[in-house]
């Protein structure tokens, strides 16, 4: 298995370089040159536990890395988490709810950082050679990635959060963690501009080389490629649970990231019948899949922070697929959304772009509505993310059984939870920050400034 740049002008590469190369150097995202049909393997597959079926699919596309190292990798990747499951699916009302936050910041952040965390201590400990990693988040990943890097030989992690618009729980566990190759930036800005830093620098491939910048944002590879396991899973267990030969999921949304890896998946034979993309306010994507036009706004403040994104990065991934993967039009239209921020493809006859995403918005209002009727009919706890997802999940009803993606613990809102259903979320994990110490830099939103810490930090 090699990898290629979307934008088919950077050497192809094998996997470990991937890894380790985060974004392409010319300026796209890294992709498999193939994507193979595994379909003949479903049956078997789905015989395995969540740590056996991660090893099965991660080294189709990790051919480089001996099987025995990778065993190694993916059982510490996911020792740390607190469900013997790793990704139970729990059935509340006519949903499955795939809970995805038992890793160790509560995030299904955890489930590709923990992995990437750890890729990247092997391949150092073998090539040799030093890490910078510097990521931008909207709340979970940077936690995740701290967790996943901190303490390791040879790493240091600089995290860009946009100051003020995180939740408090976000944060802290961001700020909390005071090892000494961990950094935290508030930039005095949006999520985009973090973003929108990070890949500036990144394409500055004189700087990105001299200080050996790494990525651990969803651009790097290896995080679609760890997201994609708990697709299998989950469809697995739900055909047996509901006897259905296929199953839809709804994923709230914001980077692209997550309902990528389920794409990627439906590519590779899973029985998938429907995506159902899940956004806030911030709901270009929505829009796009509506219309066909991909369009910048300003980002609006939500209840679900980590999904107040207006350039979701992963899209561009999409792009290639839908493109049919002609690398020519792609920088075309790129460089033109680079200089207009508009991006307009054709719809099909019944006025769709993809007949596999469907797409719809949930407001605040509704999203708080969701989080009552739950907890007072069920008795069980949503998140505002998740909550954005059973919301659009429903208004696209199906006989077909449907997954929502579960991608936060609700104790990391506890302002937002308790202001609804009237007392805090809690959990042990962040009930032991309370009091600790924090560790955080204020920087302002331009390029050069971060640049420059980053270097002075090194």
């Amino acid at each position: 298995m090699k990898y290629i740049s979307t934008r088919g002008q950077m050497d192809i590469i094998d996997f470990q370089d991937a890894v380790m190369t985060g974004l392409a150097t010319d300026g796209g995202l890294i992709l498999p040159e193939s994507l193979p049909n595994i379909t003949d393997q479903l049956y078997n597959l789905s015989q395995l536990n969540y740590i056996d079926l991660a090893f099965e699919i991660i080294k189709i596309f990790a051919p480089d890395i001996p099987e025995d190292n990778l065993k190694s990798i993916i059982d510490k990747s996911y020792a740390s988490f607190h469900h013997p499951e790793i990704a139970p699916s729990i059935k509340v009302d006519d949903i499955y709810i795939l809970e995805l936050f038992h890793g160790p910041t509560l995030a299904f952040k955890d489930f590709a950082l923990q992995l990437l965390g750890n890729l990247f201590a092997y391949i150092l400990e073998h090539r040799g050679g030093c890490l910078n990693i510097l990521g931008a988040t909207s709340g979970d990943t940077g936690s995740a990635a701290i967790h996943g890097v901190r303490g390791k030989k040879n790493i240091n992690i600089f995290v860009m959060h946009p100051e003020g618009r995180t939740s408090r729980i976000q944060e802290k566990q961001m700020t909390s963690v005071l090892d000494p190759n961990v950094y935290n930036l508030a930039v005095d800005g949006t999520f985009d501009d973090c973003q929108s830093i990070m890949k500036k620098l990144f394409s500055d491939l004189p700087f990105k080389n001299k200080y050996s910048l790494g990525a651990v944002n969803s651009v790097n590879w290896a995080r679609v490629l760890a997201q994609m396991v708990y697709y299998f899973y989950a469809t697995f267990q739900i055909q047996k649970d509901s006897g259905s030969k296929s199953v839809r999921f709804s994923v709230p949304t914001g980077n692209f990231g997550d309902i990528l890896a389920g794409y990627l998946a439906k590519k590779m034979g899973l029985p998938i019948e429907q995506l159902i993309l899940a956004t806030n306010e911030n709901d270009i994507l929505t829009r796009f899949f509506s219309t066909g036009i991909y369009e910048q706004s300003t980002v609006v403040p939500t209840v679900s922070p980590s999904m107040d994104i207006q350039v979701a990065s992963n899209f561009e991934r999409y792009l290639y697929f839908k493109l049919n993967r002609d690398p020519k039009i792609l920088r075309e239209i790129m460089e033109n959304f680079n200089k207009s921020g508009c991006i307009k493809l054709p719809c099909d006859k019944g006025g769709m772009i993809d007949s596999l995403i469907v797409a719809g918005k949930a407001t605040t209002d509704m999203t708080i509505e969701m989080i009552k009727y739950y907890h007072k009919k069920y008795d069980y706890l949503l998140d505002p993310h998740t909550a954005v997802g059973v919301c659009v999940a429903k208004e696209f009803s199906s006989a077909t059984p449907t997954i929502c993606l579960a991608t936060a613990h609700p104790a990391k809102f506890t302002d937002t939870i308790e202001s609804t259903i009237g007392r805090p979320a809690l959990h042990p994990v962040l009930e032991s920050l309370d009091g600790a110490p924090t560790r955080c830099d204020s920087i302002k939103n331009d390029c050069e400034a971060v640049k420059s810490y980053l270097i002075n930090s090194i």
